[in-house]
């Protein structure tokens, strides 16, 4: 219960972006949605982008030393898991999305996009 009670006070953004993904990945959208050539791509880029960066913002104001082990696990990884078991849940639970690879990519895009920018942030701010 401890480490639950730390995560909600050290992480509610992340906890809240995730949570924002999570229904806007599974919701069923009313009417028609606007149709627009890769504007289904950039949202997932930036989506995830978001996430990470959300995460790794909360990493850095409640950690004065990093760990990069941590961070590579927590800030990377699981977003790219959580990424691809979305992906696979639109699929499995509804009805009116599905899946995508090129969606599932174009996370992992903007999650490495992300990580890249605060790895270059935190080596400006030694």
């Amino acid at each position: 219960m401890e480490k639950i009670t730390y995560i909600f006070t050290r992480y509610p953004l992340s906890l809240l972006a995730l949570a924002g993904i999570l229904f806007l990945t599974l919701y069923k959208p009313s009417g028609n949605m606007p149709s627009i050539p890769g504007l289904d791509k950039v949202v997932h880029f930036f989506m995830y982008a978001s996430l990470c960066s959300v995460i790794l913002f909360e990493y850095f104001k409640s950690h004065v030393k990093a760990d990069k082990k941590r961070i590579f696990w927590f800030a990377i990884i699981m977003p790219i898991l959580f990424s691809g078991v979305m992906e696979i849940l639109q699929s499995c639970l509804t009805t009116y999305r599905s899946g995508d690879f090129v969606d599932f990519i174009f996370n992992v895009l903007g999650i490495v996009f992300a990580a890249l920018l605060w790895h270059r942030y935190a080596k400006h701010k030694r």
